[in-house]
């Protein structure tokens, strides 16, 4: 199963992408999708679903997980951070995958199994789970990791092994790769 989580930003859109079995995690794609700096407020919103329309359509999660707003310093901030999830709910949505939503206490709660840790804390834990040798920078990508993560735990492993099997049967994988030998099928050779 592939899982795209979204940390949502108007500055920084952080996003990860993994492929888990249920018990094993492994890094896909992650980065930041970081719009103009000069850029108006609509230019960046349709620039930060430009680029997640684009990494949906390249890495083919099966669901996106996304950060919920919790509380923000001012109404300004709020709003802001409320079109950016509705831009990453569109982007999911027009691709026809379901959205997962977790609250910051609870993709804690699940990575480092404390829902008031720090932004360090949970990178570290992000490494530790991932099997990464470096850290992922800025921290916008490992609160990113950290939500496909929640979303790995939220699922269970037993959710996880019957949504691979309900792909299996299709003969389809995450990016709609062959999964079984039996349904492959070669190419025909141009004439």
């Amino acid at each position: 199963m592939r899982i795209l989580g979204v940390d949502p930003g108007s500055m920084r859109t952080g996003y990860g992408c993994i492929e888990t079995d249920g018990s094993r995690h492994r890094v896909v794609a992650c980065g930041v999708l970081a719009p103009a700096a000069r850029a108006a407020f609509p230019g960046k919103l349709l620039a930060i679903r430009d680029g997640l329309a684009s990494l949906i359509a390249g890495h083919r999660p099966d669901v996106v997980a996304i950060e919920d707003l919790f509380y923000a310093r001012n109404a300004r901030s709020a709003l802001k951070l409320g079109h950016v999830r509705g831009v990453v709910m569109l982007a999911a949505s027009e691709a026809g995958l379901p959205v997962s939503e977790f609250t910051p206490a609870e993709v804690k709660r699940a990575v480092v199994g404390y829902g008031r840790a720090d932004k360090p804390q949970v990178r570290q834990m992000v490494m530790l789970l991932l099997g990464l040798s470096e850290p992922p920078s800025p921290l916008d990508v490992s609160d990113a990791l950290a939500v496909a993560l929640c979303h790995a735990h939220a699922t269970g492993p037993a959710a996880v092994r019957s949504a691979l099997a309900a792909q299996d049967a299709q003969g389809r994988g995450a990016g709609g790769a062959v999964r079984s030998w039996r349904r492959y099928r070669p190419a025909e050779p141009p004439s």
